[in-house]
């Protein structure tokens, strides 16, 4: 754009508030005007020194100039701040005296709001406020001052880039620059100069160079320090330490004003100490999950020691129930020793905080070092006190034999310590049911509360006040005792008690035979141990299992309450649809603003309406018919959402007159109901009138009007034929005047009730088939006869003249009345020249005889119409939504403003024709694919198109390739769908600001318009509006409709101002510079929608070096009339905006540009719908809204999966994502209140989050989950997030499972990261116990327990595995006491549990309340036979590994999925190299644990025992082998198995290079896959080495039952088999170098070695064989105890490979790893190729894997089973 064109037309954003006379339709609000005049006030105020002043200047230049603000900054923020006050006070209500000067208390409450965080951050540092405003009085220049305050802040906050996510920093700033301000329009003078002052940082962009600049780069040094992200967290400061370094006062002393550089808080180069971590360490151990949540671990600790007691008794002693025991004062007393676990357990804890928190000790915070050592010493006391006094109770017991006399005084001493331990939990217990106490100690900021709080937690700015109210504090408070009474009931019976009898038969086992050498003889305490291992893992973790009962129950009867569900489908819809004209009218529609609509009568007269809606009391569509005006807004809305279902193909032509509700032109009395609705009805009725043939009329028609749709036919069918006979007769003629007469003889019948007297109903059918067959000939302009148009007429005519009349007249009484033609000669026939047609352009008159055809014709119920599931689901749930409970909408003009704010770096913005047509190895394109799937939208585009003017198919491609790009695009994960859906939000609002100023006669004259302008358009029936647009270049998603057309252009300005899209294109500005293809999409989108902003960081070189370059957000948008792009704002930044993780930096950097009071963000694989932004204003009022004891600050809102139709597993996760963020996200805000934000499409409150942190963390690594960080610091900071549902958005997910499986590991590597950050800890301790059990069981705690749950397999097949080979299992069963039975049945209930209802329960309990129940069981099933429960337990292995190997070494990173299509078949090696260690691996172990059990356990000789044990174990195994085949496209077919081996072996040992990647090369992804190993700390490569002992057990128990043995059971024989473990690495590493040495030029020398290492040990075997007791299998068995031993061996080397790696044996290493990786392929490739080679599997595995519940056929399967057709 040139600078002239600038000049004459300066870009703005929304409004033009440098030319307040514009053209421009936001301008025409006085409230604009009056917050720009505010802002002009300047008045008297001091004016800057050494700077010519302009009198345009404002409030904000004037700051602007003193503070060294950028320009843009400040044009940014100006018409943030004018919006913001003039949509306030827009909405105040009364409205104010003066309407053309700001409000005093809009301004005040936008200031409280703003500096809220602010004036909390003072009060807690015990600050004065440097905001010097007295709260309640008024002076002349306070409003002034407050303007000056707001726009400071703002100032501030918009130029701070990344500081923004350290809101505390900020207040620090603003504090320092306030008083400054204060300083100045106080007239301070400066003391050193004695002249008027002046802000120490002044100048050019003096505060982003002075004040930003150097905290940023601190920031930016300590990012640098933390080696992207791989070294320890507590090694750099992230941005939670930099913030919380403000959250003492060592920052005033510290840093100073202006900021003093050569403070410690900065890294300056040189300097060996700075400032270390800040209010938290985050050390990276399993121990954080006990350190977070150690009152659960506590509970479950001392719940199970007392139970053990309790049952050893009740068993050993058979003390009948566990009461019983209890009744025993020996019981008593051992049960006190729960007292001294408890201690034990805070001493523990004690000592964990010393451990990891000891980085923050330093000389200025000394005290918290006092605190930790001082807690620390007294754990211990108490343990040593209860251990002393427990001991002392004993000793008295055994001097006298007996309780009575002193050993009951020490048990009394006991219980008296134990009063004075408990005393603070029972303080807090009594604390938790007065909420509001609690919350004034923690929230006021008096010393006397600090030094009463100081011993029970340390002080911190967040996490203060967080109690709910009593009510809420109640229901979840119930719903928690109940789950754990019922869990403490089942561990006890079912857990605890069965495990009593073999753990005493195996202590007392003393004749054990053991089979191996016994290092602690004379005990079985071990095997008591591993017995025990499995029962403790499993009541460890089922807490999770009942809180998923539980939750799922309470979540269906909150969702039943809410009246989710009650509509389903059309057949319930066509119920109430009578009804839904009313909620459309009360939940949409404006009702006139009372002044006291919130006062509990309001409330009840809204209860009571609500109620009548629901349950069609009172009839209230009656009122409808009486009032055009409301019954036209109705049609309106609805006729809008049909035809925008219209533009998005997902209902034809057809359906649309059959859904919509059409102008009444033709003067029908009642509402014209869809014609879905009125179907069959007219028939009906004719049948009981001929039933009903000598009833009165009365008693007929009050029969008929039983049914209002009845009604409806009846009356508009005689209406229409009316009006139609009468249309196509001439006027002037006599057969004009006899059907006059006709029609009013009939109608005065009626109106004196003698109807059924005067007409023979018998006749009406005879006269309907007439009508019928006239209409008929009608219906199709282009093919009328009018000769057969005649001869029906006439027909219809006699019929009704001889048959219809019970008292019969003869011709000369006809034409008395009128009945009959005056002349008598016959010449012409009747009607033969009196019919006049309307013309073939006459739309709406052949619409409308469509739509009479339709109602006097159709036998059809038409339950199946829309035909399109997508498009019955829609209607469905907007249907139903509008009888829920919702807050009552104001006027657009009245409403909140908001913004959505979507990042985006480089996906898919539209599909390129090229993509379209790319074909797979089957011949299968991404377009052929879609077409398929969705065959009747491509249908329906094919009609639009049709009708748009396209002939062929190559015309499509070619003038139309926008449109096929966009249809397709419109069905994937693009941005280009993304947009048309937020775009809708700007079309509704445009609508509803028409509807809401639209005064009666504008709705009468804008239906006759409407008529008027379908009426003139050609089109076969459809919108002309929306043709005329296309032509002007404009695609669909600027979707404009025939409604548009009576826009009388202020709607246009109304929507603007309350609604702002920005895109955060990180990258925009390099894909303009490269010309990527990104780019010119993205600027279409932008020319399509002019609500649409694109934000995005620019880099511009400074010349001096490559390397330099300065950095910008900017906001750009379309502009229509100098048709470019154009540059609004630039804001330059203090450097490279990625410090942390990517996305929140993305978004932070963008959301400077969002406006109003609320933001929305929403990703990129997300959409929307048009009748859902209905919705939004009555959704924007839950702001105002309490929930519980707080107003929300987060807003829930569901969710819609649109991906489920893709392929079975899209569908698994699609089923398991709805349960997750319906249901679950459900119970979480009520009755659970801990809600956070998983990234949904949740409505942040935007100014209290600008001021708390942003919508998002940033840290890089521990933030990777972003986005639920957003809701931790929610709920910390006091805030409140609520959910609801009766709006929806939709959301994409992962289609394919590789794809699913990495989005499963970033979020499970997430909740790893999680587990060590302060946000979790801080939460674990602050929130009180209920609501603390709430939120780990729906965070970390799914993640533990989904581990646990894998564990719980591996302890039990280890356990079992050493029971079997130390010869304690044929101990046992010589003993004839089974202990297999108890163990068994435990272990099998919960795998039973475990694979069904953590993901199978929630799924059941949510589809039966949406679906119905049997539906819902029939998808169960369904999902079932597609091996759901495959698919779900081969998840549990991802979530498992992820989570553990990121909690014991890290190594969490972004993985990022890509959104496409999956019809590519996936090789083997692909899966191998993703699935190879999470998987395949550890299943290749647990088979081989369940194979040498199988061997050597005497209980599994008994094939029923040995499958009861293990076949969960080998379900895992099969799942966790086959899974990655069975979901995998064209996974069985022979041909591509027999290519994708030799493709793996090729990848096995394709050597490579230096730059060769994973995918190229084993040895790359060898070493990429152990990365984690390389960054782990001390602990974790310990730990890793521990676990990895596990594999030497093989070898120690098998190579004592060989052969070779002999019964032998010393050590020697252990120690000897090493002897062959040492040779065979020998042979390996020999052969391994002459291949190396001697393969490429000695070939023949290579050949001898390998023929003499055979030779040598065949001859080895044999005299194995001859000279001792080997026998053969000994062969093959020792390989079971070998192998495992190498693999041990490689494991431990990569975690010493530091030390290794320089050395020769690494060369060894890397090679027998190949070898193993070889031998792992061919295990899992082996049952892979026999399914292949196996005829039908193929075909089944395709069914399975691309079958939507055989409801869509097997469409998916032809397109991969023939060839696409020419």
């Amino acid at each position: 754009m040139s600078r002239n064109q600038q000049q004459h037309h300066p870009p703005y954003n929304i409004i033009p508030i440098h030319d307040l006379l514009a053209d421009h339709p936001s301008l025409r609000y006085p409230e604009v005007r009056a917050a720009q005049a505010a802002l002009r006030t300047v008045g008297d105020l001091r004016k800057p020194p050494y700077i010519q002043w302009d009198p345009h200047y404002d409030l904000m230049d004037w700051l602007g100039i003193f503070f060294g603000f950028q320009a843009d900054n400040i044009k940014n923020q100006r018409e943030h701040l004018v919006l913001h006050l003039a949509n306030s006070q827009m909405r105040l209500q009364p409205p104010p005296d003066n309407i053309d000067c700001l409000d005093h208390a809009v301004l005040r409450r936008f200031r409280k709001k703003l500096l809220k965080n602010y004036t909390l951050w003072c009060g807690y540092l015990g600050r004065r406020s440097n905001v010097w405003i007295v709260e309640n009085r008024r002076r002349e220049d306070d409003l002034r001052r407050e303007l000056l305050y707001v726009a400071l802040y703002l100032l501030i906050w918009g130029e701070s880039a990344n500081l923004r996510f350290v809101p505390e920093c900020l207040s620090y700033i603003f504090h320092h620059m306030a008083l400054e301000l204060n300083k100045i329009l106080e007239d301070y003078v400066d003391e050193n100069t004695g002249r008027p002052y002046i802000p120490e940082v002044t100048g050019e962009n003096a505060f982003l160079i002075k004040i930003v600049r150097p905290i940023y780069n601190t920031v930016r040094q300590e990012v640098g320090n933390s080696a992207n992200g791989t070294n320890p967290h507590s090694a750099w400061r992230n941005y939670d330490d930099i913030n919380e370094y403000f959250w003492s006062r060592r920052c005033f002393d510290k840093l100073k004003w202006p900021i003093n550089e050569t403070s410690t808080f900065f890294v300056v180069q040189g300097r060996k100490r700075n400032v270390g971590k800040t209010g938290f360490v985050e050390q990276r151990s399993f121990w954080n999950l006990y350190r977070s949540f150690d009152r659960l671990w506590v509970m479950l600790v001392l719940f199970l020691q007392a139970a053990i007691i309790v049952a050893w008794e009740q068993e050993i002693n058979r003390r009948g129930y566990p009461w019983h025991s209890l009744r025993h004062r020996d019981v008593q007393v051992k049960c006190l020793t729960v007292f001294l676990t408890w201690s034990v357990m805070r001493f523990l804890q004690s000592l964990l905080d010393i451990g990891m928190q000891y980085r923050l000790v330093s000389r200025e915070t000394m005290m918290v070092g006092v605190r930790m050592v001082l807690k620390c010493v007294t754990a211990a006391v108490w343990a040593i006190v209860f251990g002393t006094f427990y001991a002392r109770i004993w000793t008295e017991r055994n001097r006298t034999g007996r309780w009575p006399g002193a050993a009951e005084r020490q048990v009394v001493s006991f219980l008296l310590a134990v009063a004075v331990f408990v005393f603070p939990e029972v303080l807090a217990l009594v604390l938790l049911f007065i909420p509001w106490v609690r919350n004034f100690i923690e929230e006021t900021n008096w010393k006397i509360f600090y030094m009463f709080t100081w011993w029970f937690q340390t002080r911190i700015f967040v996490g203060r006040g967080l109690r709910e109210g009593l009510a809420d504090n109640i229901k979840y408070t119930l719903f928690w005792i109940l789950v754990l009474a019922t869990k403490c009931t089942f561990s006890y019976f079912l857990q605890i008690r069965p495990m009593i009898k073999p753990t005493s038969i195996l202590v007392n086992l003393t004749q054990v035979r053991y089979e191996w050498y016994e290092f602690f003889g004379g005990s079985n305490r071990f095997a008591v141990g591993l017995l025990w291992l499995p029962v403790v893992l499993i009541y460890l973790m089922d807490l999770q299992i009942w809180y998923s009962i539980y939750s799922s129950f309470v979540g269906a009867a909150v969702g039943l309450f809410s009246h989710l569900g009650e509509i389903r489908n059309m057949q319930q819809l066509r119920l109430r649809f009578q009804f839904f004209a009313s909620a459309i009218q009360f939940n949409l529609m404006p009702e006139e603003q009372l002044l006291n609509t919130s006062g509990i009568k309001s409330k009840f007269k809204d209860a009571i309406h609500r109620l009548k809606l629901r349950y069609g009391l009172g009839r209230p569509y009656k009122k409808l018919e009486s009032s055009q005006v409301e019954a036209n807004k109705f049609a309106w809305v609805w006729n809008e959402v049909i035809s925008i279902f219209r533009e998005e193909d997902i209902i034809s032509d057809k359906e649309v007159e059959l859904l919509e509700l059409p102008q009444n032109t033709w003067n029908v009395r009642v509402i014209r109901w869809p014609c879905i609705l009125l179907c069959n009805e007219l028939l009906l009725a004719l049948g009981q009138a001929k039933e009903l043939v000598d009833a009165p009329d009365r008693w007929l028609w009050h029969k008929i009007c039983k049914n209002e749709y009845r009604r409806c036919a009846v009356i508009e069918a005689y209406d229409c034929i009316k009006h139609l006979l009468l249309a196509i007769i001439k006027h002037d003629t006599e057969e004009h005047s006899i059907l006059m007469f006709m029609f009013q003889e009939i109608d005065h019948a009626i109106e004196i009730e003698k109807f059924t007297k005067t007409y023979d109903l018998n006749a009406l059918r005879k006269i309907h088939e007439k009508l019928g067959d006239v209409v008929k000939l009608l219906i199709q302009p282009k093919k009328v006869d009018l000769s057969k148009v005649v001869d029906a007429l006439q027909a219809l005519y006699e019929t009704a003249i001889w048959d219809f009349y019970i008292e019969k007249r003869n011709m000369e009484r006809l034409r008395e009345d009128g009945l009959a033609p005056r002349s008598v000669s016959g010449k012409n026939l009747l009607f033969e020249n009196a019919i006049e047609l309307p013309g073939e352009d006459n739309e709406i008159f052949y619409r409308h005889l469509r739509r009479l055809h339709i109602i006097l014709t159709s036998k059809d119920s038409m339950h199946n119409v829309p035909r399109n599931l997508e498009a019955r689901r829609r209607i469905a749930f907007f249907s139903n939504s509008l009888f829920m409970n919702m807050p009552h909408a104001p006027q657009v003009e009245k409403m909140m403003a908001f913004s959505v704010l979507t990042p985006y770096y480089s996906e898919e913005v539209m599909y390129s024709k090229e993509h379209l047509q790319k074909e797979n190895e089957d011949g299968v394109s991404t377009l052929f694919y879609l077409q398929t799937i969705y065959n009747d939208e491509w249908e329906n585009f094919l009609e639009r198109m049709r009708r748009e003017g396209v002939t062929n198919d190559k015309e499509l491609w070619e003038s139309r390739i926008r449109d096929v790009r966009l249809w397709a695009s419109y069905r994937g994960q693009t941005l280009a769908r993304t947009v048309r859906g937020m775009m809708y939000y700007y079309r509704a609002l445009k609508m509803l600001a028409f509807l809401d100023s639209a005064s009666e006669m504008d709705i009468r004259e804008g239906a006759l318009e409407l008529a008027t302008v379908r009426q003139s358009s050609r089109l076969d029936g459809f919108g002309s509006a929306r043709l005329s647009s296309l032509k002007n270049g404009r695609s669909l998603s600027r979707g404009s409709s025939s409604i548009s057309q009576l826009y009388k252009g202020h709607e246009y300005g109304t929507a603007l101002m309350k609604y702002t899209y920005v895109i955060a294109c990180q990258i925009y500005g390099a894909q303009k510079a490269e010309k990527k293809p990104q780019a010119e999409e993205i600027l279409q989108l932008l020319k399509h929608n002019e609500a649409l902003r694109v934000a995005y960081v620019d880099e511009v070189s400074t010349g001096r070096d490559d390397d330099e370059k300065d950095y910008y957000s900017v906001l750009v948008k379309y502009d229509q009339q100098l048709e470019q792009e154009v540059e609004i704002y630039r804001v330059k930044l203090p450097g490279p905006i990625k410090l942390g993780e990517g996305k929140p930096e993305n978004q932070n950097s963008s959301i400077i540009f969002t406006r109003g009071d609320a933001v929305q963000t929403i990703d990129m694989n997300q959409d929307n719908y048009f009748e859902e932004t209905l919705k939004m204003r009555n959704l924007l009022e839950e702001f105002r809204q309490k929930h519980g004891i707080r107003k929300p600050t987060i807003l829930g809102v569901r969710e819609h999966i649109f991906t489920s139709g893709v392929s079975s597993i899209a569908r698994f996760m699609s089923a398991q994502e709805m349960s997750f963020v319906t249901l679950g996200q459900r119970v979480l805000a009520n009755p659970l209140k801990v809600r956070m934000h998983y990234g949904h499409p949740d409505v942040f409150d935007r100014f209290w989050f600008l001021t708390r942190g942003g919508v998002s963390k940033a840290s890089r690594v521990i933030n990777i989950s972003e986005d639920i960080f957003a809701g931790f610091n929610c709920t910390l900071r006091g805030g409140n997030v609520t959910h609801h549902e009766y709006i929806q958005v939709g959301k994409g997910r992962d289609v394919g499972l590789n794809q699913i499986s990495m989005f499963e590991a970033k979020v499970a590597s997430g909740n790893g990261e999680q587990v060590l950050s302060r946000d979790v800890y801080r939460l674990g301790h602050r929130l009180d116990f209920f609501r603390m059990l709430s939120f780990f069981y729906t965070t970390v705690g799914f993640f533990l327990n989904t581990m646990m749950v894998v564990l719980t397999v591996y302890a039990f097949l280890w356990g079992r595995l050493y029971l079997a080979l130390s010869g304690i299992e044929a101990s046992v069963e010589a003993n004839r006491s089974n202990n297999n039975a108890a163990l068994g049945a435990i272990l099998n209930q919960q795998f039973i549990i475990q694979m069904g209802l953590f993901t199978a329960l929630p799924m059941i309990v949510e589809n039966s309340l949406e679906l119905g129940f049997l539906n819902s069981i029939w998808d169960f099933l369904t999902m079932q036979l597609q091996l759901a429960s495959i698919f779900f337990t081969f998840s549990m292995g991802t979530r498992t590994h992820y989570f553990g190997r990121t909690i014991l070494h890290g190594g969490a990173k972004y993985r990022a999925t890509g959104r496409g299509f999956v019809v590519q078949h996936k090789s083997f090696a692909e899966n191998y190299r993703l699935y190879s260690r999470s998987h395949f691996v550890k299943a290749i172990e647990l088979g081989l644990i369940l194979t040498v059990y199988a061997g050597f356990s005497p209980a599994a000789k008994g094939t029923f025992v040995y499958i009861a044990l293990t076949i969960s174990s080998w379900f895992l195994v099969i799942s966790w082998l086959i899974a990655p085949f069975v979901f995998n496209p064209s996974g069985f077919d022979w041909l591509k198995t027999v290519d994708d081996f030799s493709d793996f072996m090729n990848w096995m040992w394709y050597s490579g290079g230096v730059f060769v990647k994973a995918e190229q090369s084993w040895e790359a992804w060898w070493m990429e896959e152990q990365d984690h190993l390389r960054t782990t700390g001390l602990w974790g490569k310990l730990l890793e080495v521990i676990l990895d002992l596990r594999f030497f057990f093989f070898q120690f128990g098998i190579v004592y039952q060989l052969g070779i043995a002999a019964g032998n059971r010393s050590i020697f024989v252990y120690l000897l088999s090493w002897v062959y473990i040492l040779v065979a690495i020998t042979i390996f590493v020999l052969i391994s170098y002459a291949r190396d040495t001697y393969s490429a030029k000695d070939h023949i020398y290579y050949r001898l070695i390998q023929f003499l290492v055979i030779v040598l040990i065949i001859l080895v075997i044999v005299v194995l064989l001859k000279f001792t007791h080997m026998e053969f299998v000994d062969l093959f068995t020792s390989l079971l105890a070998f192998i495992p031993t190498g693999w041990g061996l490689i494991s431990i080397a990569l975690v010493l490979r530091g030390f290794l790696h320089k050395t020769v044996l690494w060369k060894a290493v890397m090679a027998m790893a190949r070898l193993y990786d070889i031998m792992f392929g061919v295990i899992v490739m082996a049952p892979l190729a026999f399914l292949s080679w196996m005829p039908g599997f193929q075909s089944m595995q395709t069914r399975i894997l691309f079958n939507e519940a055989f409801s869509r056929g097997l469409r998916i399967f032809q397109i991969l089973t023939s060839k696409k057709k020419a």
